[in-house]
Formats: C-alpha cells, structure tokens, sequence
C-alpha cells in the first residue's frame, strides 16, 4: 500500500489539542476521511477515524449512546454496567471505523501524515495561503450502483 495523498485542514482554535483533519488516499483509489491530528504529552500523534459506540434501551429498543443515563426516546433509566472496557480498565466509549492492522502500517501512516500537517503549518504562515478544502471531491465522479 502506498499513501498517494495527504491533505490537511488546519483548526483555527489553537488552544484545543486537535489541530486538523485529514484525508489520506491510497494507491489512487481509496481515500480515509476525518481523520484527526492531535497534540499529545510526547507530540503529535494521529487518530483514525471512530464512531460513538451505543447500545439499545432494554425498554423500548431505542439507540443510545453508552454515556447516556436515561434513554432518548422513552425516558428510562438506562444501566451502568452496560460500558464495556478496554484491556487497560478504561470505558470503550468510540470504536475505530478503519485502522492500521500492524505498527509498521500506523508508522508509516504517522510520518506521512504528521510530514503534511508540518507542511500546510508552513505554508498557512504565507500571507497567500488557501485553507484546503477535504469537502471538496478530489476524484472522478463515481458511478450511480442501480
């Protein structure tokens, strides 16, 4: 696999640990989106996108999320013991939408990704600078699957 494109969209509140978003396309055929570059204790670090994980209210069947005491659509009290958690006793609140399946695939996924982050942070100080824009197609139209 080889990463044919990072692009980078910078936060504005530099007070806050995130400090972008990023795509990363693969091989010219497969992008990953939202995906997080954050400030940690021992420096930059990224984190693949996630989902907030939820369960189903015993009651009524309703999807909630796991942090919720009382259920969205029917009001009852929901239970704390139904957070599951991690290896290290932590409550497992998101689970990873796609990720690297070894360290050396989350390496190199790191250093392209950080590489790009560092860049778009150069060029921003440019008085010409253009944010990117990760909304905006970066490929051919797909087809519609009838």
């Amino acid at each position: 696999m080889e990463i044919t494109e990072v692009r980078v969209k910078l936060v504005s509140n530099k007070d806050d640990r995130l400090k972008a978003f990023c795509s990363m396309t693969m091989d010219n055929e497969f992008v990953v989106r939202d995906i997080k570059i954050i400030e940690g204790t021992n420096g930059l670090f990224v984190a693949m996108p996630s989902r907030k994980m939820s369960d189903h209210c015993e009651k009524c069947g309703n999807k909630n999320h796991l942090r919720a005491k009382y259920c969205n659509n029917c009001g009852t009290k929901l239970t704390e013991e139904r957070m599951r958690k991690d290896a290290k006793g932590r409550l497992k609140l998101h689970a990873d939408i796609a990720h690297p399946i070894n360290s050396e695939c989350r390496r190199r996924i790191q250093e392209k990704v950080t590489k790009a982050y560092q860049q778009e942070v150069e060029e921003s100080k440019q008085p010409d600078y253009e944010p990117q824009d990760l909304d905006t197609p970066d490929d051919e139209e797909v087809p519609e699957i009838i």
